[in-house]
């Protein structure tokens, strides 16, 4: 498996990648992905992903979006696996590769959002220094119009160092920038 970032030339390959979820993971991404437009805008937003397998096929997602104002120094995690291949390391690779891109890049603070019952992610997320941040009941309608409570998750780059060197992250941040 291979990281590297999002280019033009996969938007075709993107698209086909989010048409293979399934509606339950559908719900979880908040842009409706079911048209290139909204694939194509993806593309041009930066600071954005794929992992691909050996023969370059799209496999896994992640972006960071830096919020704005008065949040600026808070990046939003955003991720992202085919389904065939979850249970890999791939989003564990995903999610280490976009916190230290974001945290080298200036982000003190990055956040995820996962529903409730994704255990295997937030335990994921646990063991790169996430900690629970806020539970919003009732936030997400799913397709079929039932609600889910949404959990937030934060890592705090200044309180977690011991956390981030522990996962590797801080060589990373070192190559590509300062550490906080």
């Amino acid at each position: 498996m291979n990281i590297r970032p999002l280019t033009p030339a996969d938007t075709a390959q993107l698209a086909t990648f989010f048409g293979a979820l399934s509606e339950r993971d559908l719900t979880l991404i908040r842009e409706e992905l079911s048209d290139r437009t909204a694939v194509a805008e993806l593309v041009k937003g930066g600071s954005c992903w794929v992992a691909v397998d050996e023969v370059s096929t799209i496999v896994g997602y992640v972006s960071v979006a830096r919020l704005p104002g008065w949040s600026d120094h808070v990046g939003e995690l955003r991720l992202v696996v085919g389904p065939h291949q979850r249970g890999r390391g791939i989003g564990r690779d995903l999610a280490q590769h976009a916190l230290a891109h974001s945290l080298a890049t200036g982000s003190s603070k990055v956040i995820v959002e996962l529903t409730a019952d994704q255990e295997g992610a937030m335990t994921m997320f646990a063991n790169l220094g996430f900690t629970g941040e806020a539970l919003l009941r009732g936030h997400i309608r799913d397709r079929g119009g039932r609600f889910q409570d949404l959990i937030v998750l934060a890592h705090h780059a200044h309180e977690n160092w011991s956390a981030i060197d522990a996962v590797g992250i801080a060589d990373i941040i070192h190559l590509e920038g300062t550490a906080p």
